[in-house]
Formats: structure tokens, sequence, C-alpha cells
């Protein structure tokens, strides 16, 4: 049996103002390629199909495309909710993909026996059983009680999900056992588990309720799927559990670690392999930090690796500039725009680096905050900021005299208590 697990697809993505339809359109060309030559029993998606709750029409297509291929192969796919996903989104196929030899769990509110999922091999005999987990909202688990401490919350949903993991590995138990099956049993989680590194494009899921889940807290199933967190990487230590990452950058930091998808193999019930397969970048995108004349050095290089390439069409590089300078400079905006008119480049995020001074200043502010009035430290906040042009500055303006009105209007209330 080999199952391919991948997750936070985010399809629908806005970068930047940049759309990502091309990139994922080749990663699901790119997928159904490596399907076909690895031959694959089954693909899982462990949540965050869309990066919202609305996706566009595209992003639809996209998936409902990929379904459509999946079907004309002895390949299972199992669509699991996120945090991203709207529950009667991808609900209201549900029954249809069915049909189309795709199983969709969207979310913990039904019934134990609706996450678990017998999944056959290519010769269509059972070789797996999946406890399908997907974004554990807290109202499905949890029984809200007035005057519960936000501790004693936390305590309660890290709690109410080790037990819904346990009371499902159970039942996968019996059912292994009921049919006599010689497979493995496998898991799936869209969450955060303590002591992962998660990137700047993964927003939090339980805010304000719950920091990460106890690894601890998983059954003894023999894989782990997880999704949320974009960057790949091994849970606990333990090679079994393991998050797969997203399939492209979502982010610039992004680009510091691979991209790819876990293979994982078993014969049996006995895991023989787990294989990384690296993704291919479909979009050149870089980070340029330094100096002006650094950023100068460095987008020359680009020119020329660019060069060096033989294509009819390359595609754009897309950028994010931040540029070390000891003064202000009014004109940064049109200095990078005149060193890059002439490549083949666009500059999505263009930013001033934080010098030695500005980043010890959250230090000494901490350090030194009884001396300081707010208004100082909103005026060093803004300080950290780049606004280039008319609208920056106006916007900046705007920010200041914001801040000013909520200032009066707490030294307003103060005085009248």
């Amino acid at each position: 049996m080999k199952i391919l697990h991948t997750s936070d697809w985010h399809l629908g993505q806005n970068f930047f103002t940049k759309s990502r339809k091309e990139e994922h359109q080749a990663f699901l060309n790119w997928l159904l390629l490596e399907i076909d030559e690895k031959s694959i029993d089954a693909v899982v998606v462990v949540g965050d199909i869309f990066d919202t709750g609305t996706p566009p029409s595209y992003a639809r297509e996209l998936y409902n495309r990929f379904v459509v291929s999946m079907s004309q192969r002895p390949c299972a796919l199992v669509v699991l909710g996120g945090n991203h996903d709207s529950v009667s989104t991808l609900k209201e196929s549900k029954e249809l993909l069915a049909c189309l030899n795709t199983q969709v769990i969207a979310d913990t509110s039904g019934s134990l026996s609706s996450q678990l999922l017998v999944l056959n091999n290519d010769k269509g005999k059972p070789a797996c059983i999946l406890c399908a987990v997907p974004f554990v909202r807290a109202r499905d688990v949890v029984v809200s009680e007035a005057g519960v401490s936000g501790i004693e919350k936390r305590q309660a949903l890290g709690d109410a999900i080790k037990n819904h993991y346990h009371a499902l590995y159970q039942e996968a138990l019996l059912l292994r056992e009921a049919q006599a099956l010689d497979v493995p049993i496998i898991a799936t989680g869209h969450l955060t588990a303590l002591g992962v590194s998660p990137s700047k494009s993964v927003r939090d899921i339980y805010i304000g309720s719950l920091d990460g889940f106890n690894a601890e807290g998983f059954p003894p199933a023999d894989y782990i799927a997880l999704g949320h967190i974009h960057r790949p990487q091994i849970v606990a230590k333990k090679e079994h559990i393991r998050y797969s990452g997203s399939p492209i950058p979502l982010s610039f930091d992004e680009l510091k670690f691979s991209k790819e998808v876990v293979l994982v193999e078993f014969k049996g019930q006995e895991r023989v392999r787990i294989e990384p397969i690296p993704v291919p970048r479909f979009q050149p995108m870089a980070v340029l930090k330094g100096s002006l004349e650094e950023i100068e050095l460095q987008l020359q290089g680009l020119k020329e690796l660019q060069e060096q390439k033989d294509h009819d069409d390359p595609k754009p590089v897309w950028l994010h500039i931040e540029v070390a300078v000891q003064d202000y400079l009014s004109d940064l905006q049109q200095r990078i725009q005149t060193m890059t008119e002439n490549l083949c480049v666009e500059v999505l995020q263009l930013q001033r680096a934080r010098g030695k001074n500005a980043q010890g200043l959250s230090q000494k502010a901490k350090e030194t905050l009884a001396e300081l009035s707010p208004q100082e430290v909103f005026e060093k906040r803004l300080g950290l900021e780049l606004f280039e042009g008319e609208k920056e500055t106006a916007r900046r303006t705007r920010l200041h005299e914001a801040f000013l009105t909520i200032l009066e209007d707490v030294k307003g209330g103060e005085k009248s208590e």
C-alpha cells in the first residue's frame, strides 16, 4: 500500500495581488504524474484545500478537475477540512465526489464511524484503515460552560481532541479485528503540534484556546499525517509523525526550506518506507537583503542567471527586497524601480531592514518603558516601517492622527474615573 501525504494547498490564494493559479495547476499536473509513476494507491490531503471559505471560481475548478483526473486512476482520494476551509463548501459536493472515488471529511460533528475509512489498494483489496480527523473545531468537541478560566478552556480542548483521537483509534482496532485485516492504521490531523517550526503564512487556529497539541496525545497509529504547518518536518523526533508542508511557498520566508509531499509505503501492517518527494518550484521567487549596493549586485546576479537559462518566455522573478540603510531615503522606491526596470523581475514587497538599533527596540522599550511616553513608543514603532510615496505618506499621517485621537480618549477616560 502506497500513500501520498500532502496538505495546505491553499487554492485561490492571493499573494500580494498575484494569483497562484498557474503554480497550483502546475503542481496538480506534477502530482498526477508522480501518482502514475510511483503507482500510488491513495492520496490524503490533510486540510486547507482552499485559502478561504469562499474560494474563487477558478480555485473550485482546479479542485474539481483534479478529482475527475483522480477518478480515472486506480487511486483513492481523501480530502480533509482545514481551518481555512468552509465546512459547508466541502460538504456541498461530498456525495457527488464519493461517486468519483473521493472521500471528503469536512468536520468532526458527525459520528466516529464517518471518520473511519477503509482504503483499498490498486487490486481493490482493503490495505489501510484511516482515522480521518480533519481540523477539530472546539464547538464540535467541547461544551461551553460559564465561569471557566482561559487555562481550563485550553486544558478541556486539548483533552477533548486527545479523547477524540483515542476513541477513533479504538474503533479502528475493533474494525481491523472484526474483519481480520492485516493492514496498518493511519491517523490524520490539522493542528499545531507542540515544538514545530511555523512560517509567517501560518495563522493561529485556536486563538486564545490552544497553543499547541502535545504529540503524546496522538494514538499509537502506524503513521500520522499532519497539516496546517507549512514547513515539512518530523514531530517529537518520531519519524512516523510528520507535516508534509505546503506544496508551494505561501510567504517569502518559506523560501528557506524545500517543499515536498510524503510517500509512505506498507506491506501488511509493516511500514517499510517514508520518502519525502521534493516538489519543483513553479514560480521563481527570491529574497534580496543588504545595502543598495549589495541589492544591485544581487539583481545583476539574477539577470546573469536568467540569461544562462534557455527560456523563450521566462517568468519574472517575484522579489522581496529588504534594504539596510543608515539614513532615511525619501526616494528609496524610485531607486529600486530604476535598478529593476530592465530586469525580468517584479518587486512584490519592499521594506527597510531593521538595523541593530531597531532590533533592540523591543528590549530597550521593556527596560525603559517607564521613561517613555505612549506617544514616544508609537513614534519609535512607526519609524520601523517603510512609508514611500504619496499614498503611504498619507497612510502614515492617518495612523498618527488615529493614535493621537485614541490617546486623548484614554486620557479622558482616566480623568473621569
